[in-house]
C-alpha cells in the first residue's frame, strides 16, 4: 500500500483564514476537512471541497468536540450517544457538500482533543465508531491505541498515521498542543523516512518508539506547512522506490 499524505485543513471561519490550503493541497493525498464545530463554516467547507476536487485529493471529515472557542483542542466529557450525534451531524454536513460535487466521503478523522481522548479512552473511541459506522469509510488514528483496538473490533477499516509536525511523549502518546510550533522541513523528512524504513519514531525524550504509518499527517496551521508538506512528500516518494 502506498503511504499517503494527509492534512487537517479548511479551518478558517468567516473572514478569518487559517493555513495556506491552496498551497498545501497539491502536496497531499487526503484532506481532512473541518466540519464547523472547531473551525470552518458552510462556505469554507464548500470551497475546500471544490479545491480538493480540482487537485484530485480525496476528502474526509474532520469532526471535533463542540469547541469553536478553543479550536477543539480542549477536552470535553459528553455522553456516548450525545458525542456520536455530534459527529454524525458534522460528517453529514460535509458529505452533503461532497455529494453536490459528485465526490465520495473518503474517511473520518477526529480532531484535536477528541482524537487524543479516543486514543486512550475506549468509550470515546466507541462513540467515534458509533458515528463512523453509518458512513462505511475508514477511520484514521494511532496504531496500538484504543483507536485501532475499537475501530477494528467494530469492523471499521483503520489507517494508522504518523505526525511529522507534533512530538510524541516517551510513552508513545501524541502531544497535542493548543498552537503548533514551526518545524524544520528537512528534519521532518528525515524522521518520516525513518518511520517508513525502520518503523521507528523518536520521542521528545530521545527514546525510540515503534511506529506504523499508512499515512503521514501535516497540519495546515503549522507555520511553514507548505514547505513541510513538500519535504515530507518527497521523503515518502523516495521511500516507495527503495
Amino acid at each position: 500500500m502506498t503511504v499517503l499524505i494527509n492534512c487537517d485543513m479548511g479551518e478558517g471561519f468567516g473572514l478569518y483564514r487559517c493555513g495556506d490550503d491552496a498551497g498545501i493541497m497539491p502536496q497531499i493525498d487526503l484532506a481532512n476537512v473541518a466540519c464547523g464545530f472547531h473551525a470552518s463554516d458552510p462556505t469554507i467547507m464548500q470551497s475546500t471541497v471544490r479545491l480538493a476536487k480540482v487537485h484530485r485529493v480525496k476528502v474526509g471529515a474532520h469532526p471535533s468536540f463542540p469547541d469553536l472557542q478553543g479550536f477543539g483542542r480542549r477536552e470535553m466529557r459528553l455522553q456516548r450517544d450525545e458525542l456520536a450525534a455530534c459527529l454524525v451531524y458534522q460528517i453529514g454536513a460535509l458529505k452533503a457538500f461532497l455529494d453536490i460535487e459528485g465526490m465520495a466521503l473518503s474517511h473520518v478523522k477526529p480532531h484535536g482533543a477528541l482524537y487524543g481522548l479516543a486514543a486512550r479512552d475506549a468509550e470515546t473511541a466507541h462513540a467515534v465508531a458509533d458515528a463512523a459506522v453509518h458512513f462505511g469509510v475508514p477511520v484514521l488514528g494511532i496504531a496500538g491505541t484504543q483507536h485501532e483496538a475499537v475501530y477494528r473490533a467494530r469492523n471499521l477499516a483503520f489507517l494508522a498515521e504518523y505526525y511529522c509536525d507534533l512530538d510524541y511523549a516517551d510513552d508513545g502518546a501524541l502531544i497535542i498542543t493548543r498552537e503548533h510550533a514551526p518545524r524544520d522541513p528537512d528534519e521532518a523528512a528525515r524522521r518520516t523516512a525513518r518511520v517508513l524504513a525502520e518503523g521507528k519514531a523518536v520521542s521528545i525524550g530521545g527514546r525510540d518508539l515503534p511506529m506504523r504509518a499508512d499515512c503521514v499527517c501535516v497540519h495546515s496551521d503549522t507555520p511553514g506547512a507548505v514547505a513541510l508538506a513538500r519535504a515530507v512528500r518527497q521523503a515518502v516518494q523516495e521511500s516507495a522506490t527503495r
